[in-house]
């Protein structure tokens, strides 16, 4: 370039600086600056509503993303980032139920799957109360629980013996009838009862619990419920299934359900490939964070006892455990959220 030619492009240079520092625009690449507007889903249950919030806030004050929060369940969820690649973040999705599609979508790059949200994985089975174990050891077992029928009251008819399963509607609901036949409960006496609804299946453990009376079937974690009361998980001694458990078990149609214990649930942080790519940071922010079911179960209890939404659940969570998040984000980040956070 000759000299006169020079002269001009260093002006034009200058004048994008000067303007750049009056503007406080940046000149870096997109991949580097455009976190943008951030859609996150915001499901129905308390531990994913609690991660949204968490996300949303160390997003918007730690990468400076305009994120929002939007309502969403699993399969509606999943569904729509594969189709319209919103919302951008699933912060708690339950890959179990949507494993097929999601195959096909991180196949398709469509989807990318940062991690596990629950650095442990949801836990299924059936339960009974520690107390009961501590006296009976012998009731940590399938063939306890089968010698000791009669310790299990049926609700509704004392000459028989209770299982309660999963609620009516559930997907669960397969599972646990095809592992009450496998498990051949049926011949020890015990009835398959549907506790009509959550809060149905909820309120037996309690009032069995406050009581200190005998209680058996299924439940999940992480949750409220098991942070709040003790409970052993059944073993039926034969292991995890897996091939099984996807084939037969956890189908409508199983004709001869063999037993198998719960397969772990593998429980992930979803985002779109769009999102990954064109906030790189923001993404590898997800990439860490997780819970695990003894953190995630504490905070669920404090829910509980103080009736608190998400937002004010997440502020708890980000001014009490810092030795937790804090790990989840660079040094720098995590001041920027602390201040924030300090003023909610």
């Amino acid at each position: 370039m000759r000299e006169k030619e020079r002269k001009p492009m260093k002006r034009f240079i200058s004048v994008l600086a000067l303007i750049a520092g009056v503007t406080g625009l940046s000149i870096s690449s997109p991949a580097s600056a455009a976190c943008d507007k951030v859609t996150i889903s915001d499901m129905n249950w308390p531990s994913a509503t609690l991660m949204a919030h968490v996300d949303r806030l160390i997003l918007k004050h730690g990468y400076n993303c305009a994120a929002e929060l939007i309502p969403g369940d699993t399969m509606p969820t999943g569904t729509s980032m594969i189709e319209k690649g919103q919302p951008d973040i699933a912060p708690e999705l339950w890959s179990n139920s949507f494993a097929d599609a999601l195959k096909q979508g991180v196949a398709e790059k469509r989807l990318r799957i940062a991690g596990k949200s629950l650095s442990d994985g949801g836990v299924e089975g059936f339960w009974v109360p520690k107390y009961m174990v501590d006296r009976d050891p012998s009731l940590a077992t399938i063939e306890g629980i089968k010698r000791n029928a009669k310790l299990f009251k049926h609700p509704e008819d004392p000459d028989k013996s209770a299982l309660y399963g999963c609620p009516s509607g559930w997907n669960c609901q397969i599972s646990s009838g095809h592992l009450f036949k496998a498990l051949k409960l049926a011949d020890s006496g015990f009835e398959l009862v549907d506790p009509g609804s959550a809060a149905g299946l909820d309120g037996s453990i309690a009032k069995a619990y406050e009581r200190g009376k005998a209680w058996f079937g299924y439940y999940w974690s992480p949750t409220p419920i098991l942070g709040k009361y003790k409970m052993v998980r059944v073993d039926f001694g034969v292991g995890v299934d897996t091939a099984h458990w996807e084939s037969c078990i956890s189908q409508a149609e199983c004709s001869d359900p063999k037993p198998s214990m719960y397969p772990t649930a593998r429980v992930i942080t979803l985002t779109t490939e769009k999102f990954a790519r064109r906030a790189p940071k923001a993404y590898g922010y997800l990439t860490k964070r997780a819970f695990t079911n003894a953190t995630m179960n504490s905070l669920l209890v404090w829910i509980g006892e103080n009736q608190a939404d998400g937002e004010t659940a997440a502020v708890h969570f980000l001014k009490n455990h810092e030795m937790i998040w804090t790990r989840w984000v660079p040094a720098n980040i995590a001041g920027k959220v602390r201040i924030a956070v300090a003023g909610l």
